[in-house]
């Protein structure tokens, strides 16, 4: 098969789906693309983007209003045009989304954890925090306590106090311990994060990209739209599956970990791809004042850097 067969398929496959998340795929478009020319765009160009995947300017009105009831998006008007823009919240909730999204740096494990405990919060503010946190990458170790071993206790806080749970929670920040790796500690970990799982959402997505990538390596055939596309997929993709990733450390996972080689594949397949894509966002995206900016610094050090 081409590359553009490869595409055809993976955009099939994506608007198969049911239901068909929209508003998920206009927040990986302000990730990945917006939010680093400035974070806010016209209404028209999202509906002109979006619409080779399958959304509709039907679907993508009703997205972007959802994502304004919710606190993700805020629109100023300008004559009849309006432009979105991600909310303080929607930018937080962003950072944290995309954080692991194009970091190839993987440091060092000390043994720390952080330690969210619920078990004075009521029952349905407990059952929502329990959700955000698992999105985040938490798992259970026991009932009503929640860890993830990479985040620190102050980038749990917004979220508690966003959700008016801060007095009534507790979050500590456990100590180093001297053995990374008992035999205790790694049954512990199978229990508390469904790993399985996770692996086969890393082999689905691998599967889905890497002959994508083969025709790629070894000549880019696709047109800056295309281009643009693959690279909405694939982050989008990606970013669903490292959601719930905790991102463990080497030490405590399997040694055959499917995430390691799903990075390396999303890594490779964006470097190959950004540039044509960028030439199709500098024509096609419009704020208030018309194109928008250039990406800024920032964007040309995802995944190890892009120059």
């Amino acid at each position: 098969m081409t590359a553009k067969n490869q595409l055809d398929l993976l955009v099939h496959n994506f608007q198969q789906k049911r239901p068909l998340r929209a508003g998920s795929l206009i927040i990986t478009l302000y990730g990945d693309a917006i939010v680093p020319r400035g974070g806010t765009v016209w209404l028209g160009s999202l509906m002109k983007l979006l619409e080779p995947m399958g959304i509709s300017e039907r679907l993508v009105r009703t997205s972007i209003f959802r994502l304004t009831k919710e606190s993700w998006v805020q629109a100023e008007k300008v004559g009849r045009r309006s432009y979105y823009s991600l909310t303080g919240p929607g930018l937080r909730r962003f950072e944290q989304a995309f954080k692991q999204v194009y970091n190839t740096n993987s440091e060092q494990w000390v043994g720390r954890w952080c330690l969210v405990f619920l078990s004075q919060l009521e029952n349905n503010k407990r059952r929502i925090i329990k959700e955000e946190l698992e999105w985040m990458g938490f798992g259970c170790l026991a009932p009503n306590v929640m860890a993830h071993p990479r985040l620190e206790r102050t980038e749990i806080l917004p979220l508690l106090q966003e959700r008016d749970t801060l007095d009534d929670t507790i979050v500590m920040q456990s100590e180093p311990q001297e053995l990374l790796t008992s035999r205790a500690l790694r049954l512990q970990v199978k229990e508390s994060w469904n790993l399985e799982h996770l692996a086969s959402s890393y082999a689905k997505f691998i599967n889905q990209f890497r002959p994508l990538w083969q025709e790629l390596s070894i000549e880019n055939t696709l047109t800056p739209e295309e281009c643009f596309i693959v690279r909405t997929l694939l982050v989008h993709e990606y970013r669903k599956v490292l959601l719930r990733d905790p991102q463990l450390p080497d030490e405590l996972l399997p040694g055959d970990w499917e995430g390691r080689s799903a990075r390396q594949l999303c890594r490779n397949l964006y470097r190959v791809i950004y540039q044509c894509a960028e030439t199709w966002l500098d024509e096609n995206l419009e704020n208030a004042s018309g194109p928008l900016p250039a990406p800024n610094a920032n964007f040309f050090l995802r995944f190890g850097g892009l120059k």
